[in-house]
C-alpha cells in the first residue's frame, strides 16, 4: 500500500479513550486522530490535526460520531459465514410450519440443487416436540435435505439424507455423537447430535478451493463493512489454510486474522503429538504475520445445553443425564499440557459448568506460565460461582458471545427450563468475571449468530450479568486484542498503535442508542477499506 493511501485524518469525532464515560463529550476532550504510514501519529484537537496533516491526506469528518479502535471479533467462523450468505436460513422462523414453508420455498426455487441445505433453526421452534425426518419429508420428499441448528451441534435431516449417509437402525453412534432413535423400533428419527452430523457431511458435495475463496472474500467484505478490522477464526480446517494464504498473497485480506487449528479428542496422545507436528509445519510461515497468524488451537469440551450435550455438574432438570464431555478429564489435561509445552495457545469450547471447570483445571495443570499463553474458554453459558475468580487467577481469557442468549424467539425460556432457575441465575457471567479481574473478549460466533457488532454490544449491555457500554466497547477492542496477544498493537487509540479504526454515525456513549448504529468508515493499517455510500 502506498504512503498516500496511508495518510488519513479524522476530525470532529468523539474518541473512545481509556476511561471514557458514557456521557456527553467534554469540551477539553481530543476530537481528532492523525494517521501516518499505518500507525496513529496523533490523538489531538481538530485544529492541531489540520495543522499536522499531510497535504494529500484523506480527511474524514466524523460529524460527532464515535471514533474507536476497529471491532475485533474474538470468536467467529469466517469461511462458513461467507458460505451462509444468501443461503436458506431459518433463524427468525418461530414455529415448525414457518420453517417447513421456508424450506419448501427454497427447494422449489432451486430445482437443480442435489441437496437442500439450510440452517439457523432453534429447538424452541418445536415447543414440546423434536426434529423428525417426516417433517422434512413433507416438503423435500426426494432430495437429501439437512438443516443445521443455529448452534451447529444438532442436525435435522430427511429420510433421503439418512439413506444417502447409510444411517439405519444398525448404525452405531459415532464417538461423541448421537443418532436419536425411535424408542420402539430403534429407527433413526432424523435428529443427529454432535459428531453424528459428520456421517452426513461425508457424503455431501464438498466445496472446491475456488468456492472457499469466494466465501472468504465475501466474508471479508461484509466484516469490513460492519466495522471489523480484526477477526479470530474459531476453527479453521487445515485444508482451508492455503485459501487464506492465497487471499493474503493477493493483497485482498483487509482484516487482521488469526486462525485456530483443531484439537480433536478422537486420537491417542501419540497421535495428538503427530497432529501438532503437522499443525506446526502448516502455520510456521504465518507466525508473527501482520495480517494472518496462527499459534492457537481449538478444542470442544462439550456440546450445548439445548440438546443436553453440554457437560453439567448436576443433572438437567427432570432428568438423570448431565451431558457427557467430549474429552475425559485426564485426556484433556494431557492434550492441553502437550500443546502448552510446545508454545501453543489453547481455546476450549465449554458451555456447561462442568465443562468450564474441566477447561480451567486443564489450564491450571498445564504449567505456571499462563500469562505467556493466555489460554481461553469459549462461550461460558453457565458457571459454578467457585470458578468465576479462576479466570483472573490463571490469566485465562473469557471469550464470550452474549448475543447467543437472545438469538432466537423463545430461546431464553427454553434454555432456562433445561437447567433450572438456580443455575440459570449465573448465565453468561461477563460482569462477574470482569469484576473478579478477568479479561473478557467479545465475539459473535458468526454464522451461528449475526456478526453485527451493534447486536453483540446491545446484548452485552442488556444481559443478566451485563457489562457497561464502555466496558463492552473495551472488551470488543482491547479485550479481544489481549486474547490474540496483540494488545501492544491494537485495541486502543494511542500514538504508535496500528491505525485500525472505525468511525460510527453516532456517539453511542452520549445517546446510548446501540442497535441500528451505522459505520461511516473502516480503516485497516491506515487505509480506508470501507466507506458508507
Amino acid at each position: 500500500m502506498d504512503a498516500v493511501a496511508q495518510r488519513v485524518v479524522i476530525v470532529n469525532g468523539r474518541l473512545f479513550l481509556p476511561g471514557t464515560p458514557a456521557v456527553a463529550r467534554a469540551e477539553d476532550e481530543p476530537t481528532a486522530v492523525v494517521v501516518e504510514d499505518g500507525t496513529i501519529a496523533a490523538v489531538t484537537s481538530d485544529a492541531e490535526a489540520r495543522r499536522l496533516r499531510h497535504p494529500r491526506a484523506e480527511v474524514i469528518d466524523a460529524a460527532g460520531g464515535l471514533v474507536l479502535p476497529g471491532f475485533d471479533d474474538a470468536h467467529l467462523h469466517v469461511i462458513p459465514g461467507g458460505q451462509w450468505s444468501g443461503m436458506l436460513t431459518l433463524g427468525d422462523a418461530a414455529t415448525l410450519p414457518e420453517m417447513q414453508a421456508r424450506v419448501a420455498e427454497y427447494a422449489a426455487a432451486h430445482p437443480e440443487a442435489p441437496w437442500i441445505i439450510g440452517g439457523g433453526w432453534h429447538h424452541a421452534a418445536w415447543g414440546d416436540g423434536r426434529p423428525a425426518k417426516e417433517q422434512l419429508d413433507l416438503v423435500v420428499p426426494s432430495r437429501p435435505a439437512m438443516m443445521i441448528c443455529m448452534d451447529g451441534h444438532s442436525y435435522w435431516v430427511n429420510s433421503a439424507a439418512l439413506r444417502a449417509a447409510g444411517i439405519d437402525r444398525d448404525t452405531p453412534d459415532p464417538a461423541n455423537g448421537v443418532i436419536v432413535r425411535d424408542p420402539d423400533g430403534g429407527e433413526p428419527t432424523g435428529w443427529l447430535k454432535e459428531k453424528a452430523g459428520q456421517l452426513v457431511y461425508r457424503v455431501m458435495p464438498e466445496p472446491d478451493r475456488q468456492d472457499l475463496k469466494i466465501a472468504l472474500l465475501r466474508a471479508v467484505r461484509a466484516l469490513n463493512a460492519a466495522g471489523f478490522t480484526a477477526v479470530q477464526d474459531a476453527r479453521t480446517d487445515p485444508g482451508e489454510v492455503p485459501v487464506w494464504r492465497e487471499v493474503l498473497a493477493e493483497g485482498l485480506l483487509t482484516l487482521r486474522s488469526r486462525i485456530a487449528l483443531p484439537m480433536a479428542p478422537e486420537q491417542s496422545l501419540a497421535e495428538w503429538r503427530a497432529t501438532l507436528d503437522a499443525h506446526e509445519e502448516l502455520v510456521a510461515p504465518l507466525r508473527g504475520g501482520d495480517r494472518l497468524t496462527g499459534g492457537i488451537l481449538k478444542g470442544f469440551v462439550d456440546g450445548v445445553i439445548e440438546s443436553r450435550t453440554a457437560a453439567m455438574l448436576a443433572p438437567y432438570e427432570g432428568e438423570e443425564g448431565r451431558g457427557a464431555p467430549a474429552f475425559e478429564p485426564e485426556q484433556l489435561t494431557a492434550f492441553t499440557a502437550e500443546a502448552h509445552r510446545r508454545g501453543w495457545q489453547v481455546q476450549l469450547h465449554a458451555i456447561g459448568d462442568r465443562a468450564v471447570r474441566m477447561a480451567l483445571d486443564a489450564f491450571e495443570a498445564a504449567g505456571r506460565d499462563h500469562r505467556r499463553r493466555r489460554h481461553r474458554v469459549e462461550h461460558i453459558e453457565v458457571i459454578h460461582p467457585d470458578d468465576v475468580r479462576r479466570f483472573a487467577e490463571l490469566d485465562v481469557v473469557a471469550s464470550m458471545q452474549p448475543s447467543h442468549a437472545f438469538s432466537a424467539p423463545g430461546r431464553a425460556h427454553h434454555w432456562h427450563g433445561l437447567i433450572g432457575a438456580d443455575r440459570a441465575a449465573l448465565n453468561w457471567p461477563m460482569s462477574a468475571i470482569h469484576r473478579a479481574g478477568g479479561v473478557v473478549a467479545l465475539g459473535s460466533d458468526w454464522p451461528v449468530v449475526d456478526h453485527d457488532p451493534f447486536l453483540t454490544l446491545h446484548c452485552a449491555i442488556s444481559a443478566d450479568h451485563a457489562l457497561t457500554l464502555p466496558q463492552a466497547l473495551a472488551a470488543y477492542g482491547q479485550g479481544s486484542a489481549y486474547a490474540a496477544h496483540a494488545e501492544r498493537r491494537r485495541g486502543r487509540l494511542a500514538v504508535g498503535m496500528d491505525a485500525d479504526l472505525v468511525v460510527l454515525d453516532r456517539d453511542l456513549l452520549e445517546t446510548g442508542e446501540v442497535l441500528g448504529a451505522g459505520v461511516v468508515a473502516t480503516i485497516v493499517d491506515g487505509t480506508v477499506v470501507h466507506r458508507a455510500a
